[in-house]
């Protein structure tokens, strides 16, 4: 497809959309986003924003490229997006340190450690409880040790997809708010996107709604096989001075961000669509940060927020071409990686769509695999 064919219909404006919107202005080629809420309304823009390529579903594995990517993207993003739109999107490199509690989690936790110090860019340690507790003296007197990294980051998410969208709007992208119920074909090739007040036509449709992805495949004839995986987000005010690192533990995290609170987090719950914070989830996470961070038993609950990330039922992202149906791309399963992924699962795509290849190996997220 060239920079004069007709426009890229993407439905969904959440990261992956935006940012395939953005890289396809870059290349000339107009776009329309068609948003069923608002942009950034859902998991992308109430994500907790860590920028951590070393670890994860599919990492060390297939994943492991599109997240450094990701992160590779998204420090350009930082020079370039404050100076196109004026929105400070509040990246920052920021260690890490994760905690281990028992011999089993220490086993864990070194496991893939010789793999990560081999990865150019990151400082990764083992470290004993001294160690950690010199790095951070607040963190529970019952570790037993971590791994502290340094040359991973954070974004602020919400931030980061509005400075985004205004970009993408700025070379020539198009949102709109609307619904969508299916694709026009002719020939086995995509033209146009059905909506609730009419028709799109197009060249190319891009699929990235996220968890809502399965409602696509009566419009594909292709089985998506993602659920909803329901996370949970505490901000809070805390004692003390800010943290210097992020603090995890089992898939839990504590970082003071640069609003000058406390997030920590959070839950991986099997809830269907529901997005309504609950208090067990905020008891559950309060009861991991007091067992990371004990001494925050008196921090107070300013925000408490959930959204619904997608996963895929292999776990790794779904990004590619729909097979037999020429012009239709999906993109989404990026889990508790979306903000990471998601600009490297945009330009792949939109290398695929105006090259037919990407930069950089995305065969085992074929959407083919479920065919």
């Amino acid at each position: 497809m060239n920079a004069g064919s007709s426009e890229v219909v993407i439905v969904g404006g959440g990261v992956v959309g935006i940012a395939t919107a953005y890289f396809l202005g870059l290349a000339g080629v107009r776009s329309t986003v068609i948003e069923r809420d608002s942009v950034g309304s859902h998991a992308s823009g109430f994500a907790y924003g860590g920028l951590t390529p070393l670890s994860g579903a599919g990492i060390p594995g297939p994943v492991y490229p599109l997240a450094k990517e990701g992160l590779r993207l998204h420090s350009e993003f930082a020079k370039s997006l404050p100076e196109e739109t004026g929105v400070a999107t509040e990246f920052r490199l920021r260690p890490s340190l994760s905690l281990s509690f028992t011999e089993d989690e220490v086993d864990e936790a070194k496991g893939p450690l010789a793999w990560q110090q081999e990865q150019d860019g990151y400082r990764v340690e083992w470290v004993d409880a001294a160690k950690a507790m010199e790095i951070e003296p607040r963190v529970s007197e019952e570790i037993l040790g971590g791994v502290y990294v340094e040359g991973v980051a954070e974004v602020e998410p919400y931030k980061f997809i509005l400075a985004l969208t205004q970009a993408a709007e700025k070379m020539g992208a198009t949102v709109r708010h609307g619904n969508v119920n299916g694709l026009r074909t002719s020939g086995g090739k995509v033209t146009g996107v059905v909506t609730e007040t009419g028709e799109i036509p197009c060249g190319a449709v891009v699929i990235a709604i996220g968890p809502w992805s399965a409602d696509a495949s009566s419009w594909t004839g292709l089985d998506i096989p993602i659920r909803p995986l329901k996370g949970q987000i505490l901000r809070l005010k805390a004692p003390g001075a800010p943290f210097d690192c992020s603090i995890g533990w089992a898939g839990n995290y504590a970082n003071t961000k640069m609003d000058g609170l406390l997030w920590t987090g959070t839950t991986e719950e099997e809830a269907g669509f529901d997005e309504n914070p609950t208090a067990a989830a905020r008891d559950q996470i309060m009861a991991s940060l007091l067992k990371m961070i004990p001494s925050l038993l008196d921090a107070e609950l300013v925000q408490h927020t959930a959204c619904l990330r997608p996963l895929s039922v292999d776990g790794i992202p779904i990004l590619g071409p729909v097979p037999g149906l020429e012009g239709a791309y999906i993109a989404t399963g990026a889990g508790r990686k979306g903000i990471l992924l998601g600009p490297g699962m945009a330009k792949a795509l939109t290398d695929q769509i105006l090259k037919g290849a990407a930069d950089f190996p995305i065969e085992p997220f074929s959407p083919a695999r479920f065919g």
